[in-house]
């Protein structure tokens, strides 16, 4: 009895999971096209100028940056934030694993999973 109560909630936690994974990359990518579509309105009359590459401004690198400029409506800051988005995405289905182990009451998967994420979030900052 117990062995099938715990197969139920491991496909309901993989299930949420791959929600959570679908409606990221969903919303990541609404957000990508939005900003396409604002930039290409914005600039889709302007001509190219071939001057030496200087690098991405820091309206662009930085996330509060990100943040502001994309809701002041400038197209290349809301594309980057849907990219942001996007790579979040996965560091939430971390996040949510670690939870969902953590109720299931399984220590190893929840101390692995913490690892993984610190090593995650090492690496992305």
């Amino acid at each position: 009895m117990r062995k099938q109560i715990k197969k139920r909630e491991d496909k309901d936690l993989e299930i949420t999971m791959g929600n959570l994974l679908r409606f990221g990359v969903l919303f990541s990518a609404i957000i990508v096209v939005a900003g396409a579509f604002v930039y290409l309105q914005q600039h889709s009359f302007d001509k190219s100028t071939y001057i030496p590459f200087t690098g991405e401004p820091e309206r662009l690198t930085a996330y509060k940056r990100i943040w502001q400029t994309a809701f002041q409506g400038r197209g290349r800051s809301i594309i980057q934030l849907g990219l942001l988005f996007l790579i979040a995405t996965p560091i939430a289905r971390i996040i949510f694993s670690i939870v969902g182990f953590a109720l299931e009451k399984d220590l190893l998967y929840t101390i692995i999973t913490g690892i993984v994420l610190t090593v995650v979030l090492y690496g992305f900052l």
